[in-house]
């Protein structure tokens, strides 16, 4: 059996693969849906020695199926988020302190101890409905900063407009973590100087501002608070881990998720380095689900690991799926 500790210990690309290959054979014996997407594409489970030959999921399926590789009784449900009558995605949880171990251990991985900060969250198209996956990190975040500081805020926006400039003046770390269509309608109200807060933006417009190109966003968004750089955080519901990035809109995986970057135009082959095609993304925290999923995102990958996303193949709704070049 493969146990969560050699999921969250691993330190080097041999034991990635091991448990990668350990984690496939696991769900083709345990998931029906996936096993019946492998037969169908033929795979002879015995030949697949290396990640390059595990099939992919596509992530409509989690539209259509139950994608889950555990007979425990699903504790949580998390969606996506969608405009009414749209199909949405539906990620059965059956053990949720996998998660809360994943993004926890994720979140010090890039940032270090949670209790040096201060987490503002900004997610009013989030907090205004349920089973968002988003809204349960962030908010066990915030329990843990220890900080009674830390809170959401939903509309209240000269509430939190204060209270980033008091906390910055004392010289207290911030994160404030937005969706991207907020953190604008932030930045039209007030100009910032910030010197100790971090801007970490989850994608999205929702359809409440047309979409631009990251380059842009992030510089409106620079100027706006006054800082270097904007950070991203990469996740989606279908996923239990998440991707950062402290700037420039490069991509850091924790060390049990990684990326592949498919042919657009041949799924079953791979780009080389630097060359755009469809994220597939392999996250071994998922492993009561699937943790070989075929996104509908556009990026590239660096020879370091590291990734950006372009855009995205349509307008499918994909949660803190960054900043789509339309």
């Amino acid at each position: 059996m493969i146990s969560t500790h050699d999921i969250f210990t691993i330190s080097n690309q041999k034991q990635f693969d091991k448990i990668a290959l350990k984690v496939f054979r696991f769900q083709y014996e345990n998931n029906l849906v996936y096993r019946e997407f492998c037969d169908f594409l033929k795979t002879d489970v015995q030949k697949v020695k290396s990640t390059q030959q595990i099939p992919f999921l596509p992530i409509q399926f989690f539209k259509s199926h139950s994608v889950v590789s555990s007979t425990n009784p699903v504790q949580t449900t998390f969606t996506s988020s969608g405009t009414t009558g749209m199909i949405t995605s539906k990620h059965l949880v059956t053990d949720i302190s996998i998660y809360e171990e994943s993004y926890r251990k994720g979140f010090s991985q890039f940032y270090g101890n949670i209790e040096d900060y201060v987490i503002l969250a900004l997610l009013p198209s989030y907090l205004e409905r349920e089973g968002s996956s988003l809204i349960h990190m962030v908010d066990d975040l915030i329990q843990l900063s220890n900080q009674a500081e830390s809170g959401f805020y939903l509309h209240n926006y000269d509430a939190l407009i204060a209270k980033l400039i008091q906390l910055d003046q004392a010289g207290q770390n911030v994160i404030l973590i937005g969706v991207t269509y907020a953190l604008l309608d932030l930045i039209e109200k007030h100009s910032f100087q910030l010197e100790n807060t971090i801007i970490m933006e989850t994608g999205g417009m929702k359809g409440k501002r047309k979409e631009m190109i990251r380059e842009e966003l992030h510089q409106q968004l620079c100027e706006g608070f006054g800082v270097n750089a904007i950070h991203s955080e990469y996740g989606m519901t279908e996923l239990l881990s998440q991707a950062y990035s402290l700037g420039e809109g490069i991509f850091e995986c924790p060390s049990w998720m990684q990326i592949l970057v498919r042919d657009t135009e041949d799924a079953l082959s791979y780009v080389r380095e630097g060359k755009t095609g469809g994220i597939n993304v392999i996250d071994l925290a998922n492993i009561n689900s699937c943790s070989f999923i075929a996104t509908q995102d556009l990026g590239k990958k660096y020879a370091n690991g590291n990734f950006e996303v372009l855009g995205r193949f349509d307008h499918s709704d994909i949660r803190g799926c960054n900043l789509m070049v339309v």
